[in-house]
């Protein structure tokens, strides 16, 4: 199969990737700089996403699959200056929320054109329980792209065109090891009835079977990756 994954850099983005290639797929990854096999993209620009897609259908002739993982946590202060408060909803809207909806409308069309196909959005476990007073705009972006997931694979399972979503919970990437070693890292661990994070490759994996092998009928399912910290 031939797969677009954005955010494949780093982290979860990186573990899927390499999960995908490893099972024999191709996989264009994105990251905001580009780079060696990678599309350069930065979904902060409203226009990214569609020029994103057009140079990766140019490159692989072809899209089975894409996954929507790129993605911004960044804090905003519920006191905060006004114009810094609405400049970081914006900006986490756009590069969580709208970029994977347009990628999606894109691929939607796509897929109609070739007979079907898969998207995977990676939303968090905030999506469900919510997430701090400083991230609200994060836990409502990944809210609405649990919705956008399910809104797609209701509108469109009739014509092959199937969509999954995963949530995972805390996640040992490069950007969360040096918190989980401090102070911070044993309040992470003490809601997690498992007693240890998700690692990005578990996260990957999971990427890696609703991507290329999860069941038709699956078409709608959101899997939490949490170790239990938020069961629904």
């Amino acid at each position: 199969m031939n797969i677009l994954l954005t955010g494949a850099s780093r982290g979860i983005g990186k573990a899927a990737a390499d999960a995908l290639r490893a099972a024999g797929h191709t996989v264009l990854g994105t990251s905001t700089k580009g780079g060696e096999g990678l599309v350069a993209a930065d979904f902060a620009d409203g226009e990214a996403a569609a020029r994103c897609w057009d140079e990766a259908v140019a490159r692989l002739g072809r899209i089975d699959v894409l996954v929507n993982n790129a993605g911004v946590y960044e804090a905003v202060a519920d006191d905060a200056p006004e114009a810094e408060w609405q400049a970081q909803w914006a900006r986490t809207m756009q590069v969580n929320l709208q970029a994977a909806v347009d990628l999606s409308r894109l691929a939607v069309g796509h897929f109609r054109a070739i007979g079907g196909g898969r998207i995977v959005n990676v939303a968090s476990r905030a999506g469900y329980r919510g997430d701090s007073p400083q991230h609200w705009h994060y836990a409502a972006s990944k809210a609405a792209l649990v919705a956008v997931t399910k809104t797609i694979a209701r509108g469109y399972a009739g014509e092959n065109i199937l969509a999954f979503g995963v949530t995972p919970g805390f996640t040992v990437t490069e950007m969360t090891e040096e918190y989980l070693a401090s102070r911070g890292g044993e309040k992470v661990l003490a809601e997690i009835p498992l007693g240890r994070v998700a690692s990005a490759a578990e996260v990957g994996e999971t990427i890696r079977w609703l991507a290329t092998q999860a069941p038709a009928s699956a078409t709608g399912c959101v899997i939490d990756v949490n170790g239990a910290s938020y069961v629904r």
